[in-house]
């Protein structure tokens, strides 16, 4: 873990797409050019637009999956509800986001 966490501070965090890496080395084990390439390719911008934080903040913005100035940009997905649109877009499961679905269904179905 320290060492994702390192790998992915190191492309900035969520400033760039390094939180988005990071996610993808824990949650599938990629190792840190595998997941560099997989997040790419779902945010359709090259491997170097990965830590660059320009760029990813428009890719952010645009795909409304959470952004450190969102204060500045009301109506912007924060907190759990940046986590979904990132669990639907890297295609991956996120605990906060299912148990949040589980509970939602629950509540649904009484």
């Amino acid at each position: 873990m320290a060492a994702t966490h390192v790998q992915a501070s190191g492309m900035g965090g969520m400033r760039t797409a390094g939180d988005l890496v990071g996610r993808m080395q824990v949650s599938r084990g990629m190792k840190i050019k595998e997941a560099k390439e997989y997040v790419a390719h779902k945010l359709k911008v090259s491997v170097s637009d990965l830590a660059d934080p320009v760029v990813m903040n428009e890719v952010r913005a645009d795909l409304d999956i959470g952004m450190l100035s969102t204060p500045f940009f009301p109506g912007s997905a924060i907190g759990i509800e940046a986590k979904f649109r990132i669990a639907e877009l890297l295609g991956i499961e996120i605990n906060c986001v299912n148990k949040f679905k589980y509970r939602i269904g629950r509540k649904l179905r009484t």
